[in-house]
């Protein structure tokens, strides 16, 4: 099968998995008494398995590219390493100061209900299978990150060749493992949550805040992509344009982590990026790159902010919680809902919400998380051009690139 047609028969069996699982969803939670509603009992446990399989080797992945692409970097890794992540957050607090801005002008002029209804009740696990990881995300990063510089500057070639193995070990896992099983994970999340009575309940009530940042992430999108363009002098519709698949992925994981697979698959086939950079960023932004999310955050709480205690939150205020926020995102799991879970704190320390406040936050954001996910993931593309123009445009890795083979 071609690159094209993969690609095209993944997008197909995400779009199905989507379609299905909300229609079956919607018709089980309507129809509690049918005989097919045990059906849930087993949707449930096998998604949490699934769930469990894609996170354990999450962390295993990231190990597996960012070290060896850290390697193949050479001397420049460290430079690029503090260059990646201070673009990732200068992303991610401009997509919040833009969502801040926003916030002030169009907050004012918006009308919005809030719905207290209680959602359907999913059913309990019947199978539970626990895989924990190995470490979390951001043990992984770490580890990743100390081994690849480490290996540099001693030499060890029998690490670099190992880690070279370990690459082409994880990239088989995701090939004949994550990959095949999204589709069935993203049909059983949106089956649960038309169950639940989400997509039904919640989404008309919020409906204007949600097509708000979702406009906002596009957005912000553009911005990266055209700075992206300007830095290194190559077209960026040439990674766009083939980022659908992963766009995809997200809006049905709600996770960056579990998209990560495919994000590389995508951003691979670019004519414009490097493979060293594309092994090094891609993995990297998954986990540091949450403009997405941090935009839908700021504005859902200066939203949330007026609705519950009647005003705006200060400029003062949310410049801190701005700056606060990218910090947080850089931090925050690749999960869904980890960058409003790891920011609990800054949303009660510095804006003040109460329990009720930071309840109604949750349940919010979630509705749109996977919007949120996916410009986080897409974005990823837009910092790796950023890099190619910064450290590849005059050819500095261009040996390397050489070496280890043509543009994916």
């Amino acid at each position: 099968m071609s690159t094209k047609a993969a690609d095209f028969s993944l997008i197909i069996k995400l779009l199905v998995g989507i379609v299905a699982g909300s229609l079956i969803g919607t018709y089980l939670g309507n129809n509690i008494q049918s005989p097919l509603h045990h059906i849930m009992d087993a949707v449930v446990s096998l998604r949490y398995i699934f769930g469990q399989i894609i996170f354990f080797l999450v962390p295993l992945v990231i190990v597996g590219f960012i070290t060896p692409a850290i390697v193949r970097l050479g001397q420049n890794a460290s430079k690029i390493l503090f260059t990646a992540v201070a673009i990732a957050y200068l992303s991610s607090i401009g997509a919040a100061f833009f969502s801040t801005v926003s916030g002030y002008i169009i907050i004012p002029h918006l009308s919005i209900a809030t719905a207290t209804e209680t959602l359907r009740k999913l059913p309990e696990i019947v199978f539970r299978l626990d895989i924990p990881p190995l470490f979390s995300v951001m043990s992984a990063l770490v580890l990743a990150l100390f081994f690849g510089v480490a290996i540099t500057w001693t030499k060890s070639e029998t690490l670099a060749k190992i880690f070279a193995e370990l690459e082409r070990v994880m990239s088989s896992l995701v090939v004949r493992i994550m990959i095949p099983i999204l589709p069935f994970f993203v049909g059983m999340s949106f089956l649960g949550l038309a169950y639940e009575g989400s997509l039904s309940l919640h989404l008309p009530v919020f409906i204007s805040m949600v097509l708000i940042v979702i406009v906002g992430h596009f957005i912000w999108l553009t911005v990266l992509y055209g700075i992206g363009g300007a830095l290194s002098g190559r077209n960026p519709w040439e990674v766009f344009r083939y980022y659908a698949p992963a766009y995809l992925t997200a809006v049905g994981t709600m996770s960056s982590a579990a998209t990560l697979p495919v994000a590389l698959e995508c951003a691979r086939k670019s004519r414009v990026l490097s493979k060293n950079l594309v092994e090094f960023m891609i993995p990297l932004g998954s986990t540091v790159h949450l403009c997405g999310s941090v935009l839908t955050e700021t504005f859902f709480c200066m939203t949330l902010h007026l609705m519950l205690y009647g005003t705006l939150p200060s400029v003062g205020v949310m410049i801190l919680f701005c700056l606060l926020l990218g910090v947080f995102a850089v931090g925050a799991p690749g999960v869904p809902g980890g960058t409003v879970v790891a920011s609990l704190g800054i949303v009660t320390g510095v804006l003040g919400f109460d329990q009720n406040g930071v309840a109604l936050l949750i349940a919010i954001f979630a509705l749109q998380d996977s919007f949120g996910t996916a410009c986080n993931i897409t974005g990823d593309g837009a910092l790796t051009l950023m890099l190619e123009g910064l450290f590849n445009r005059n050819e500095q890795l261009g040996e390397l690139q050489h070496k280890t083979g043509e543009n994916a």
